[in-house]
């Protein structure tokens, strides 16, 4: 258990003073005093406690929330911002802290303003202008001590408690000189009450918000992680109990009419009113006094954590306790400002509705955390739920739309605003939140999911591996990849460095850091990754068969045109690289292969987005159809989304027409909008002539002769230096851009299931056939041997003739039977290895 008086030598504040006392205190005030006896007249006793229980359900639920990631974190500064913000991230902690500085800051306002309501009964003929002066002179008052520090207003706070016991005490004891069981029944319903529910709802809601107050303190506190639980429950218990027993108490005592009229109902019920006064005036300086301390605080976390820059200042603290004083100037401010309204059941919906919005994060802020499945989420809190979190959140959302369309639509609106700017605007993370573990839980939960299906040509997208070797052309491959790859597959660049030992490690890690910030600086979806090896050659199987995760394995590679030394991978001349690429498409990988001249690449820059088209030479085979798809990719990319696709095909003479219209019928099949060409043929001179004005040219090659050839089998020397950007592509895998759902892997598992099942159904069949046939020369058996025994000898001899002949007969049926039965359990057995082959091959399968 946390302790009481919390650490003396170092100035802490334990569970007594730095959560229960201000967080009861704040619960049992203005609303307690002046508010529920009106609530209750108007609502009927029964209405009221619903109003009661649903106000403290959500507390309870929060609290709950609240102590499982309390319990967590070593919560500093900041109360339910910290929480938020390292839970859910910068951005929305950043909108959440800016609305609880604010609830906080109004809150002041709230408190003083019900103190003044209170005290003007002491002047005679009281004005609104007189309720005014006191509230300015309350909050005047508590800015002194805010501005002396958290001890200071823990003293005053024990002060407060002695009063508000000694006022409950009076008006408990009235209460059962005027109990009147009659009248409390008659006051379970107000047949008259004009009231909605949840106007009555918005106005009591305030008087739960207190709880919180203590998580404000909880950079002041010694155990945050004991404290805030314990603290946080008694206060909510206790004063849920003080809440029904005030309301029954005020049914038994006064008709609901009077109470509805009467905002100093509790006084009058009371053995001592002038208690109830004194209790009023604690009570709402009490709960002033802690929003006094909990909103600087808020501020002031947020504020250090640089979120907003035009905050900074307010991070700055005095003194060895680091007061906020620069925080506590702005919401003497901003509580001065609210005064002006002087309406003291518009502010409490405005309040109302700022705390269910934290309420709201802080619960889902905690299922969040718990859906994130995080090793690290260990609270030793041990009644926690997520289920509990969630339904917190959703009934706050639920009442925010019942009290107030208008005005939760509204704060929801402000709270998106700023979610967005900071979005916007905010820098790098300054910690480390749960969104990374929850998109990681997601991943692995996909990944398991996806495990479940087989592949099928309508799944597949590119999962490229680039191989990058140094900033020469780095811009172009990388550039180029996150083009093909389209916003819909998955990106990795490698980076080889050839060598071992200390020094090899070291170079691989600047490397690595030197990538990783080329793709941020660029923002390409393209994770980067280096590898130490002694020979690249050696390390090429290897890391083609071991990239990737699970699904996401690499289908297709990326690599720069040969270019001695070497721009691409690690090789010695074009032999060896010719080497290389054979190996990678053995392993059943597409190979695409950038080539880049001088100026290509530049020229490619200065081309309008909307002047450019992309060229794709087809021959109507894999390669075709995955250069047209790589096409289509770059066009659902912003520096390409304008751009024209012409699919150019070889036809002459009489087919020049036929070709088109096939071309065409294909297009169209596969849902490619793409402008049908034919050329004459894919000769060197007519590629040049044809693509020269192209901004892209995807060209089919050939591995032929240890050497990279174009279509028709001749050197691209020919070709490729009078050409703009081009990819060269060879496909291992063959797409089929048209496919339908019934195609593919999953009918084959369906074909070969459904021939399992017809050929064990056939077994079964084929063995029951043979037991039946076996039971009857089994029969046939018996009656034979007993009518030769002379057991039967009434039977003639051509009867023993017609038994011998069925017996004979029967044998043979029966021998054929079992024949039948033992092919079909044979073929069963054969359908079902092939069955498992099929479906084993299909799920291995790379999509």
């Amino acid at each position: 258990m946390a302790s009481i008086d919390g650490d003396k030598g170092s100035g802490k504040l334990g569970t007594f003073a730095g959560v229960f006392t201000p967080s009861v205190l704040t619960i049992l005030g203005i609303i307690l005093f002046l508010r529920l006896g009106y609530v209750v007249g108007s609502a009927g006793l029964g209405q009221a406690l619903v109003i009661i229980a649903l106000a403290n359900t959500i507390s309870i639920l929060t609290s709950i929330s609240l102590s499982a990631v309390a319990t967590n974190l070593k919560v500093k500064g900041g109360g339910d911002y910290y929480l938020i913000s390292r839970t859910l991230g910068m951005d929305f902690g950043g909108s959440i802290g800016l609305v609880l500085f604010l609830a906080q800051s109004v809150s002041i306002a709230f408190y003083c303003i019900g103190f003044a309501e209170a005290a003007s009964v002491f002047f005679t003929d009281p004005t609104a202008m007189t309720t005014r002066l006191i509230a300015f002179g309350a909050v005047s008052f508590l800015f002194i001590f805010a501005w002396l520090g958290a001890d200071w207003a823990s003293k005053f706070q024990f002060v407060v408690m002695a009063l508000m016991i000694a006022a409950l005490i009076s008006f408990f004891w009235g209460g059962f000189v005027h109990w009147d069981s009659a009248l409390l029944k008659s006051n379970w319903f107000n047949g008259e009450n004009q009231v909605p529910f949840w106007v009555l709802f918005a106005i009591f809601f305030p008087a739960v918000t207190g709880f919180t107050q203590g998580v404000s303190m909880s950079g002041d506190l010694a155990d945050p992680g004991k404290s805030l639980p314990l603290g946080t429950f008694l206060a909510v218990g206790i004063s849920l109990l003080v809440y029904f027993a005030t309301a029954l108490v005020f049914s038994a005592a006064m008709p609901n009419a009077d109470l509805a009229a009467n905002y100093g109902a509790m006084k009058s019920v009371a053995k001592y009113g002038f208690l109830i006064d004194a209790g009023v005036i604690a009570a709402t300086l009490s709960s002033a006094m802690a929003s006094f301390l909990g909103a600087p605080r808020i501020l002031q976390s947020l504020s250090a954590d640089r979120v907003f820059s035009f905050l900074n200042p307010f991070a700055k603290g005095h003194g060895l306790s680091n007061n906020p004083r620069r925080g506590i100037l702005l919401s003497a401010a901003i509580a001065f400002a609210v005064i002006a309204l002087g309406q003291l059941n518009l502010v409490a919906r405005v309040v109302s509705m700022f705390f269910l919005i934290s309420y709201g994060l802080l619960n889902y802020a905690t299922f969040f955390e718990a859906r994130a499945a995080s090793p690290s989420f260990r609270p030793r809190f041990k009644w926690f739920s997520p289920s509990l979190s969630l339904v917190g959140c959703l009934i706050c959302a639920g009442v925010m739309l019942a009290i107030d369309v208008r005005s939760s639509a509204a704060a929801i609106a402000v709270l998106f605003a700023i979610h967005q700017y900071l979005k916007r605007t905010a820098g790098p993370a300054r910690w480390s939140d749960s969104s990374r573990a929850y998109h990681i839980q997601q991943v692995r939960n996909h990944l398991l999911e996806a495990k479940k299906y087989p592949p099928h040509d309508r799944d597949w997208r590119p999962r490229l591996l680039i191989f990058d070797h140094g900033e020469n052309k780095r811009e172009a491959l990388l550039s180029f990849s996150s083009w093909i790859e389209g916003g819909a597959g998955f990106a990795t660049a490698l980076h080889v460095f050839e060598g071992e030992g200390a020094v090899a490690r070291k170079k691989c890690n600047d490397i690595l850091k030197e990538l990783t910030g080329f793709i941020a600086d660029r923002q390409l979806s393209i994770y980067p990754l280096t590898v130490c090896a002694p020979e690249f050659t050696d390390a090429l199987g290897i890391l083609i068969q071991g990239a990737g995760f699970g699904p996401i394995t690499p289908n297709t590679i990326v690599l720069n045109w040969f270019s001695y030394p070497g721009d691409s991978i690690p090789s010695r001349n074009q032999y060896h690289y010719a080497q290389q690429l054979r190996t990678v498409f053995r392993f059943g990988l597409n190979l695409v292969v950038l080539w880049t001249g001088a100026d290509t690449w530049d020229r490619l820059g200065q081309t309008p987005v909307e002047g450019r088209h992309i060229d794709v030479w087809w021959k109507n085979d894999a390669t075709s159809r995955l250069m047209l798809l790589f096409a289509y990719l770059m066009k659902r990319t912003k520096p390409w989304s304008g751009a024209t696709i012409r699919v150019l095909t070889q036809g002459t003479g009489s087919n020049v027409e036929i070709e088109k219209e096939a071309l065409g019928q294909i297009l169209e099949d596969v849902r490619i909008e793409a402008k049908a060409v034919v050329v004459s043929s894919f000769d060197p001179k007519i590629v040049v002539e044809t693509s020269q004005d192209a901004a892209m040219v995807f060209l089919p090659f050939i591995l032929k002769a240890n050497q990279l050839t174009d279509a028709t089998g001749k050197s691209f020397d020919l070709s490729l230096p009078r050409l703009p950007v081009c990819a060269l592509v060879l496909a291992a895998q063959d797409i089929d851009l048209d496919s339908e759902p019934e195609e593919g892997p999953a009918a084959l598992i369906a074909a070969a299931t459904d021939a399992l099942e017809t050929a064990k159904k056939k077994a079964v069949k084929a063995e029951k056939h043979a037991d039946n046939a076996r039971e009857t020369l089994a029969a046939l058996n018996l009656k034979l041997t007993r009518l030769e025994d002379g057991v039967s000898g009434s039977i003639p001899l051509e009867k023993h003739k017609e038994l011998k002949k069925k017996l004979d007969t029967a044998e043979a049926d029966a021998k054929k039977a079992v024949r039948h039965a033992v092919k079909a359990k044979v073929k069963a057995e054969d359908v079902a290895k092939t069955a498992e082959e099929v479906i084993d091959e299909t799920i291995s399968k790379k999509p």
